[in-house]
């Protein structure tokens, strides 16, 4: 059956004003004619499914307007548009001029304690302060637990001073759209079997990033939400030091498996190591300290490979994590090549054949079975909830 039979059996003449024999176009009547025009999708009409956006504009014999469609690959799209403007033809004259854009919705972003459905493990890495090394070992981690054969994401939640896509030689790249499963998802960068998304992919890394808290934690949920972060094993969260907006905004949003604190043997960083153990284990928050790291543990200079120099201390974290009862995963050194490997976008991780990439394996393999006792034994955290008190 053509078209036009199908209009005829169920569309309803509408008279547009004459003034003086010239023909008066006006919002409500391209609406009254678009109301006659069924949308298969739904078989209901174009202003019942909604799909008329409220955007009509008239200019003389000339029309504008916009269909919003559920998807990009609507099967009907092209039948629905043709069907639109045959109508104004048929109803109003074919001196009509008809111009019609399209839109597509996206689907609604699933709601808390239902994100991520596919991540197993979400692991925040922390620091009391900042400057010891809690971005390098979030990368090597990363790295490492990829490199035993796990499916790994780490995400940049520092919205203030991003510096995982230096860290990964990445910072030219840019995070393109996808469409799945009708919404428009972020793809992350994927660089030695990690999947990588930061605020700096987004911002000029030569300029300030002057947002109030509310812009930081918006965009931090849509790093998280509005991305096509898949299946994956463990998902890394790369936190800025202290304890801020953006820790309480994870906390109210994701189901964090557990944290890993970071720091250096020196008192003062063991002083605010403590406060990041107490933000997790507050009665509020509950969730499980996996371990510490004690970075820059001491210095091995390579023309003395048997020696060892404590420059901020002697095994200040491991104390530590005696008195707070938590385990030691790891002794970082210093290494001048964990430094330069970072910079130059390939962590030390990657160089198992020497003792800085083994040390990082090492913390890996620390990391899964710390994660799996805390499995077997604790329930899934439960998410922070919002409060107006």
């Amino acid at each position: 059956m053509c078209f036009h039979r199908i209009m005829r059996t169920f569309a309803i003449k509408i008279k547009p004003i004459k003034t003086n024999q010239i023909m008066t176009l006006y919002p409500k009547l391209i609406t009254d004619v678009l109301a006659t025009v069924i949308y298969p999708g739904t078989k209901k009409s174009l202003v019942e499914s909604e799909m008329v956006a409220d955007d009509i504009r008239i200019d003389g014999m000339k029309v504008r307007f916009t269909l919003i469609f559920p998807r990009e690959t609507d099967p009907f799209l092209k039948s629905t548009v043709k069907s639109a403007e045959a109508a104004i033809h048929y109803q109003l004259g074919k001196e009509v001029e008809v111009e019609i854009a399209t839109e597509f919705k996206s689907a609604p972003r699933p709601e808390v304690g239902k994100l991520l459905p596919q991540v197993k493990n979400v692991i925040a890495v922390s620091s009391g302060k900042g400057g010891v090394g809690k971005s390098t070992v979030s990368a090597n981690l990363a790295i490492a637990l990829s490199m035993l054969g796990y499916k790994v994401g780490l995400l940049d939640t520092d919205i203030f001073g991003p510096s995982m896509p230096k860290m990964f030689g990445v910072e030219d790249e840019r995070p393109y759209s996808v469409h799945k499963d009708g919404r428009d998802l972020i793809e992350p960068i994927e660089k030695y079997g990690v999947k990588l998304l930061s605020i700096g992919f987004f911002v000029n890394p030569d300029t300030a990033t002057l947002w109030r808290g509310a812009m930081a934690t918006s965009a931090l949920k849509q790093l998280i939400a509005d991305a096509d972060w898949g299946e994956l094993d463990f998902f890394i969260l790369d936190t800025p030091p202290g304890t801020s907006d953006i820790h309480l905004t994870l906390l109210q949003t994701l189901s964090i498996t557990g944290a890993i604190i970071v720091s250096t043997p020196q008192k003062v960083a063991l002083a605010d190591a403590r406060k990041g153990i107490d933000m997790y284990r507050n009665d509020k928050v509950n969730v499980p300290i996996l371990g510490l790291v004690e970075n820059m543990a001491w210095f091995t200079p390579a023309e003395l490979p048997e020696n060892k120099y404590y420059l901020f201390g002697k095994d200040g974290c491991k104390n530590l994590a005696k008195e707070m009862d938590c385990p030691l995963l790891a002794q970082i050194p210093i290494v001048q090549s964990i430094c330069e490997s970072g910079d130059a976008g390939e962590p030390a991780a990657l160089h198992t054949d020497k003792a800085t990439g083994q040390a990082f394996i090492n913390l890996a393999q620390a990391v899964v079975t710390v994660t799996n006792r805390r499995n077997k034994d604790l329930g899934p955290t439960k998410i922070v909830e919002v409060t107006n008190s």
